[in-house]
């Protein structure tokens, strides 16, 4: 019986682990795509741009944008590092409960 509700903790920090992993690379991908847009407002020279809200294009001050995009980059990578430290634990987490399984199994 604890046999099995170890194999279950073990199989759910697993499931948590990819999860985890899952949403660390769709910030990541977030952040790149910010990072490339932040490139491009830096190389146009004008002072409105359109921002897509929606389903509709809004124009906007060029300076507004960035702010906005700058914020969320912000936000996205203390997500990433949160989400990073959560890894660091499942994976401690993880291999205690594959060396706890070896040792009852073996």
């Amino acid at each position: 019986m604890v046999e099995e509700n170890n194999e279950q903790e073990y199989l759910a920090l697993q499931q948590q682990l990819r999860n985890v992993l899952i949403q660390k690379e769709a910030l990541k991908i977030q952040v790149n795509e910010i990072e490339s847009a932040l490139e491009e407002l830096r190389k146009s020279k004008e002072e409105s741009v359109y921002k897509v809200v929606g389903n509709v294009m809004v124009k906007k001050k060029k300076d507004e944008v960035e702010k906005e995009l700058n914020e969320i980059k912000e936000d996205s990578e203390l997500k990433i590092s949160s989400l990073e430290n959560l890894e660091k634990d499942l994976v401690v987490r993880i291999k205690r409960m594959e060396e706890k399984l070896k040792s009852k199994g073996g």
